[in-house]
């Protein structure tokens, strides 16, 4: 039986014989009588599927059991398959040879189809062990379709609604006090920085440095408060100031507490790590309190080089990204507050439906807000101070319960937190439980500062909103052990997206205009 001719002349059985064809003959009837005297002299080896078929049939279904174990499908002949048919020559040994010995051999009908059991791509047992890339961008291209049609709809029924007022207005020229304010925060780590120093050289004693620290932090957070108190500022800057005030001040307990613990270890006697030394360095503090990161270490890993073309375009999608959160917020969010009612002083069922309307915007400005912040902005950061761990975030659209999302969302925080927070309690002997309560008090604090301060407005529904996910870690941690991930999934979801952010901003909202009302 001659090769099939693929246009470029094939070669017969008798030349395929000459050019090493023998050896395939050879081998195929040494594997024929090992078969066959395998089966008749009862060896322990059940026939296989394939007895009845013919030997050269068998050697196929031999190498294609090999590739098909291996999950590889273009190449099912193989060149050992060329190499035995005798296509080394020119005549059958190009592209030709090893289409026709495919053909003729492999995919012939007596070749079983079906060898082993699998389950189906979408079966609960097959389907987290492949990629669903596909499927992420058949959903991608569906959101973006669904919601430009609906943006064109709201645009053809409301006009363009924007309105710059909220965020920048002619008082915002007066900010000036705020802006100075921030400038002047520049004072309290070199403030820092000389108790250092001072301690270095022995000039103070441990008891006056951790008061002189107590009260840089305490004054780094106050002075603030009371400037942005003090002057009718716009909420941007307010916002901006309060933030940036919260940072610094987790810097600079991280800067304490850090040399302390690195003087602790570099007196005691029995030193865990005997290359531990205390010295301070103004150059290592100074990139410290702009490097995107809360917890301090005379050095960090570094990165080889700055890329200023991956610099220039992530600095583009920034620009993009924090229009589209503008736009979202001034054309959909603002007409949904202003046309409601205080959600705890009307109709249930009105609440719930406005609050229903509101999650789906606030859901996209939160994820927006997410990916500039935490994954533009701070890696833009990182790449021009050259600053290696990108760590950033983790995987927290995949947590299995609410203590998962607080761990993986924000990590320069959560790495602050177990440094400072938990694990010092821990060592302590506070027990565990009151460990996460003081942790989560702290984080409570700060956000209603972040929120109240610049609104002028102190209803602890920030304080509220964080306190309350402590009985929600442990819910959601039960419901994980009890009925797998997926539900605390699904709760996480439903907690941040549907029900407890649209809640804090009609209830800030309400608040807010009812206090201008009030002094009106």
């Amino acid at each position: 039986m001659a090769i099939l001719d693929s246009g470029g002349g094939g070669v017969s059985t008798a030349t395929a014989t000459e050019n090493g064809g023998g050896e395939f003959v050879d081998l195929r009837r040494r594997k024929s009588r090992s078969d066959s005297n395998g089966v008749l002299c009862g060896s322990d080896n059940p026939p296989s599927d394939d007895v009845g078929a013919p030997a050269d049939v068998r050697d196929r279904i031999d190498s294609v059991v090999n590739d098909d174990a291996q999950g590889t499908t273009a190449n099912l002949a193989g060149d050992n398959e060329i190499r035995e048919t005798g296509g080394g020559g020119r005549g059958g040994g190009g592209e030709g040879g090893r289409g026709n010995a495919e053909t003729t051999y492999t995919y012939r009908p007596s070749v079983p189809a079906h060898r082993r059991a699998r389950e189906s791509p979408l079966s609960s047992d097959a389907i987290f062990k492949q990629s669903h890339a596909g499927l992420f961008n058949l959903c991608v291209v569906v959101l973006i379709a669904v919601n430009s049609r609906l943006i064109i709809e709201n645009l053809m029924k409301y006009g363009w609604l924007i309105r710059t007022d909220f965020w920048f207005s002619s008082r915002s020229l007066r900010d000036w006090p705020l802006f100075m304010c921030c400038l002047s925060l520049s004072f309290f780590p070199l403030a820092a920085f000389t108790v250092e120093k001072l301690v270095l050289q022995k000039c103070i004693s441990e008891p006056v440095v951790i008061f002189l620290h107590i009260i840089i932090t305490m004054t780094e957070v106050l002075y603030p408060v009371y400037v942005t108190l003090s002057c009718d500022s716009a909420f941007l800057s307010g916002v901006t100031l309060m933030l940036l005030t919260c940072i610094v001040w987790l810097k600079l307990v991280s800067y304490a507490h850090t040399n302390y613990d690195i003087r602790t270890l570099a007196n005691s006697a029995d030193k865990a790590n005997p290359e531990v030394s205390y010295y301070v360095s103004l150059k290592s503090l100074a990139y410290f309190m702009v490097a995107p990161t809360l917890c301090y270490q005379p050095s960090y890993p570094r990165s080889p080089c700055i890329r200023k073309g991956w610099v220039a375009r992530q600095f583009a999608k920034l620009v993009i990204f924090t229009g589209f959160m503008g736009f979202i917020i001034e054309q959909y969010i603002n007409p949904i507050v202003r046309n409601s009612k205080h959600p705890l002083k009307g109709d249930l069922l009105y609440a719930i439906e406005r609050v229903l309307k509101l999650s789906v915007p606030n859901l996209y400005v939160w994820l927006c807000m997410f990916y500039c912040f935490f994954h533009l902005w701070l890696n833009i950061l990182a790449e021009l101070l050259c600053f290696g761990d990108r760590e950033f975030y983790r995987d927290w659209w995949n947590a299995k319960s609410v203590g998962d999302y607080w761990r993986m969302w924000n990590m320069p925080v959560h790495k602050w937190m177990v440094r400072h927070i938990y694990f010092p309690c821990l060592r302590s002997k506070i027990p565990k439980t009151l460990a996460i309560i003081i942790a989560f008090l702290v984080s409570a604090v700060f956000h209603e500062l972040c929120i109240a301060v610049p609104c002028r407005l102190f209803k602890l529904w920030a304080f509220i909103g964080i306190m309350f996910q402590v009985p929600l870690v442990f819910i959601t941690n039960y419901l994980q052990e009890r009925f797998g991930s997926t539900v605390g999934n699904m709760i996480f979801w439903f907690i941040f997206c549907i029900f407890g952010q649209p809640m804090c901003v009609l209830l800030y909202y309400h608040d807010l205009m009812n206090r201008k009302g009030s002094m009106s």
